[in-house]
């Protein structure tokens, strides 16, 4: 392991920094679901949660939630939820599956409730014709995992 002192320096900073990235990119990953965590942390998440993903449901209609009340929309979120969780455990899901479900559901409200909170911008008029179209889904009863961020 010969080299100069400023050489096994670099190497070092190298390493260092190829052992960061590797470890940060799997967290940033929109590809992957969000099974196994959680819920969506992100906004990001959130809209790219694989629809088979058995946490699709909680986490689009929480991050839904999170956007609508955000944007001023007139509903009530406590009845949002309530419904859809009866919805969810009227499918049948376990107490297991149930506790999941209301994780993912509460943890991709605040979480996503967080990361917007700061932007001043964020209700433009395409992303709240999103949500509407959205929410308006969700308080018929359809939770079908298929919400989908306007830009």
């Amino acid at each position: 392991m010969g080299g100069t002192r400023s050489e096994l320096a670099a190497y070092a900073a190298l390493a260092v920094a190829a052992a960061l990235l590797a470890t940060s990119l799997p967290a940033c990953s929109t590809l992957g679901s969000v099974k196994n965590k959680d819920g969506a942390s992100t906004e990001t998440e959130a809209r790219n949660v694989a629809p088979e993903d058995p946490l699709a449901r909680p986490t689009q209609v929480g991050w839904t939630s999170a956007r609508a009340s955000y944007c001023g929309f007139i509903f009530n979120p406590a009845a949002l939820r309530a419904n859809f969780l009866a919805a969810e455990a009227q499918a049948g899901n376990t107490p297991e599956q149930m506790q999941k479900i209301e994780h993912a559901y509460d943890y991709t409200l605040d979480s996503v409730a967080k990361t917007i909170k700061d932007d001043s911008r964020y209700c433009n008029t395409e992303r709240t014709a999103a949500i509407r179209k959205d929410l308006n889904r969700y308080l018929a009863g359809d939770y079908t995992p298929s919400a989908r961020l306007a830009r």
